[in-house]
């Protein structure tokens, strides 16, 4: 038979990995009894005929494509395991004991053990799918494995050879396991480091920030809004003295100085000498109730 390998290295018939491949892209891993229900008798000998031909048809049914894997192993002119004696099966009680004995199959054997091995740990993995255990699995597949004439020896003996491929599924999944950990352990990795040679890990821009940052930005934020209530008493004082926007500011809300100092801001007034004239006094009189109001308006905002 034309043979190709599979992805562990194993050079199996291209028939076999055709049919691994269909089954696992009509989702036969997850059908519930997958390798356990017997297909249609019909159905599964039109499609052994199209396969025979070199066709894969489209809309197979999962169950029956289980089933001829199945059939593919049975059907051989001698069983994958026949190579080993029942006797050398029967004393397999360990992993190691197991593992050991693969060793003595010829390499074709051991080639078409190990695919078939790893068929049966992937249907496994989606035990809680398709409700197939490693005991269930093995059991399917064990009278596959072996030619007896006898049916009352084959059946004891397809006993001892679930047990055997049940050790083998184990140990499988086990190393598959054990692979992922592997692979997902990696050594402490330094903090990344920048072109200046900076170590540590980089904050989001947007988040990180400087004291000296964050002071300007509070200073900032403080003197724009004093600047808006010191214009807007300003606004309400609208008299000598009132100020302009632009001095100095400390952060505390503006105070209006007293009368005197008011008029000083402004420019200093020339004294009047007193006069007799009732109309030359009126302006200076007006003067001092603006000022006058002025300071009563700004105790009151005060």
């Amino acid at each position: 038979m034309q043979l190709s390998y599979d992805s562990r290295g194993n050079s199996v018939p291209v028939i076999l990995i055709l049919m691994q491949q269909r089954l696992y892209s009509l989702g036969g891993l997850q059908a519930e009894g997958i390798f356990r229900i017997n297909p249609d008798n019909n159905q599964e000998e039109d499609l052994r005929n199209q396969l025979n031909s070199g066709v894969v048809p489209d809309g197979i049914d999962v169950h029956c494509l289980a089933g001829l894997i199945k059939a593919w192993f049975r059907e051989l002119p001698t069983g994958v395991l026949d190579p080993l004696s029942p006797e050398q099966v029967m004393q397999c009680q360990s992993e190691d004991d197991c593992t050991a004995l693969c060793r003595l199959l010829p390499p074709t054997e051991t080639a078409l053990l190990d695919w078939a091995i790893n068929l049966m740990a992937d249907v496994v993995q989606h035990e809680h799918l398709n409700k197939m255990n490693s005991h269930n699995i093995a059991m399917v597949f064990a009278p596959n494995m072996t030619q007896m004439a006898d049916p009352l020896t084959a059946l004891m003996y397809a006993v001892q050879v679930m047990n055997f491929l049940k050790t083998l599924i184990t140990k499988t999944l086990r190393e598959r396991e054990d692979a992922v950990i592997e692979s997902s352990r990696s050594p402490l990795n330094e903090p990344p480091s920048d072109e200046n040679g900076d170590q540590g890990p980089r904050l989001n821009p947007h988040v990180q920030q400087s004291p000296d940052e964050n002071e300007e930005k509070e200073h900032e934020f403080i003197t724009d809004d004093d600047n808006l209530g010191y214009l807007t008493a300003s606004e309400e004082s609208d008299g000598p003295g009132s100020g302009s926007g632009s001095s100095n500011w400390s952060g505390q809300s503006p105070l209006i100085e007293p009368k005197a100092h008011v008029v000083n801001n402004t420019r200093e007034p020339k004294q009047v000498a007193p006069s007799s004239d009732p109309d030359k006094s009126r302006p200076l009189v007006s003067n001092l109730s603006s000022i006058n109001s002025l300071t009563e308006k700004t105790e009151a905002w005060r």
